[in-house]
């Protein structure tokens, strides 16, 4: 929609007393100042959005009140390259495909087309599902903004649906990547009869949320549960990515790619120490080659670099067989 016709929509919410109307306006000549670079004009609609009521002439009720969702996230400036991540070809082409989408958006809506904007990751913890949300940020160069449910989530009757709603109102002001993790707490299947009717109701409520969620926003849900997920909620996501174990041939590159960035020979090939330390994930194998790294550099040239990688091999497999994994 042209700023123009964004403008007349404006005024006539404001004529007609439709505040809901001014606002969802108010949030696209926002989000449209954004993306035309014009940030103090953006920051200034955005403020006014949740600037409180003036204390002057009648008392308005608090339900006619605009209060600021930004509290339940968290903003962060991404930093990680999707060239660092070790994923697997069919993923990394789904990635490209929704950042390609996203960055020719005008192209697809001169079709009567949007871009998809809804993304799903599933599987195993420690596979790179926050890790790859942060890099669709930086490559879409967007801000990550990831939910904090204790902020969110409240045990007062229908509180947790009102804070949800003024969050996405909140995200709806600028164009985003919204990072949903552990995204079954609060997309729960409503049919479970152990969950309460106050779930349902947040689940109702978010579903009502994601489909009027602008596609300039991008959100991303994980989940390690997706058995777990409400079936409706599932649908609406348009890009499902599963992350499982990382493959032989990826966690040998990650470890070559790892070994690189010390200046000694550690006295394995890339395919050996994968083998010596045996990680069941991304996550366990950057534990190891943290540790290495303190390991070394405390050591300060005192010891030998293969004793400290034999070394840190012999403790990583002792403790994993006093915990009986």
């Amino acid at each position: 929609m042209s700023r123009s016709d964004l403008i007349v929509d404006l005024v006539k919410a404001g004529v007609s007393g439709n505040q809901d109307a001014a606002r969802v306006t108010a949030e696209a000549i926002a989000a449209n100042e954004r993306a035309k670079k014009h940030t103090v004009v953006a920051e200034r609609i955005a403020r006014a959005l949740i600037a409180p009521p003036r204390a002057t002439g009648p008392a308005r009720s608090s339900s006619l009140r605009v209060r600021d969702g930004s509290g339940g996230i968290q903003r962060h400036h991404p930093e990680r390259p999707m060239s660092s991540l070790f994923l697997a070809k069919p993923i990394r082409t789904a990635c490209k495909e929704l950042i390609e989408e996203q960055g020719r958006a005008e192209v697809l809506r001169a079709h009567g087309l949007e871009p998809r904007h809804r993304v799903l990751f599933t599987g195993p913890p420690g596979n790179g599902k926050t890790s790859l949300a942060e890099s669709l940020a930086f490559e879409l160069a967007l801000p990550l903004f990831t939910v904090r449910y204790d902020a969110v989530v409240t045990s007062y009757l229908g509180e947790t649906a009102q804070r949800l709603r003024r969050l996405f109102d909140f995200v709806r002001t600028e164009p985003c990547v919204l990072f949903f993790d552990e995204f079954d707490a609060i997309g729960k299947e409503r049919g479970d009869l152990h969950e309460t009717g106050e779930i349902k109701r947040v689940v109702t409520n978010l579903l009502l949320q994601l489909d009027d969620l602008p596609s300039y926003c991008v959100l991303v849900a994980a989940t390690n549960h997706p058995e777990l997920l409400d079936r409706a909620t599932w649908r609406r996501f348009e890009i499902k990515i599963e992350l499982g174990r990382p493959a032989e041939d990826q966690m040998t590159e990650y470890f070559a790619h790892r070994l690189r960035e010390f200046d000694e020979k550690s006295g394995y090939t890339a395919k050996r120490l994968r083998l010596a330390v045996s990680p069941k994930s991304f996550s366990e194998a950057e534990d190891f080659f943290l540790d290495l790294h303190r390991r070394y550099t405390l050591a300060q040239g005192s010891h030998n670099f293969r004793t400290l990688v034999k070394d840190r091999v012999k403790a990583r497999n002792d403790l994993n067989d006093q915990q009986g994994r």
